[in-house]
């Protein structure tokens, strides 16, 4: 059987919700392809959703004051 995916968004966020094996959905965004996590019902989806983009987000940010301070020396 082939897994079924589904848009869904909140009016902030847009995600890709695909059912995992072991039950359950990996979601993933269009907009930011490194965003992946996964969920069980939809509600969390969005949830799990905006943590990962706040976490990617803060690391982005680490990422580059440290590229920029690298290049100041």
């Amino acid at each position: 059987m082939r897994a079924r995916r589904y848009t869904i968004s909140d009016g902030k966020m847009v995600l890709y919700l695909k059912d995992a094996k072991e039950g359950g959905y990996v979601v993933t965004s269009p907009l930011d392809p490194e965003l992946i996590t996964e969920a069980e019902t939809v509600e969390e989806a969005f949830r799990n959703g905006y943590d990962a983009a706040k976490s990617l987000r803060q690391s982005r940010r680490k990422l580059i004051r440290k590229l920029q301070s690298a290049g100041a020396a």
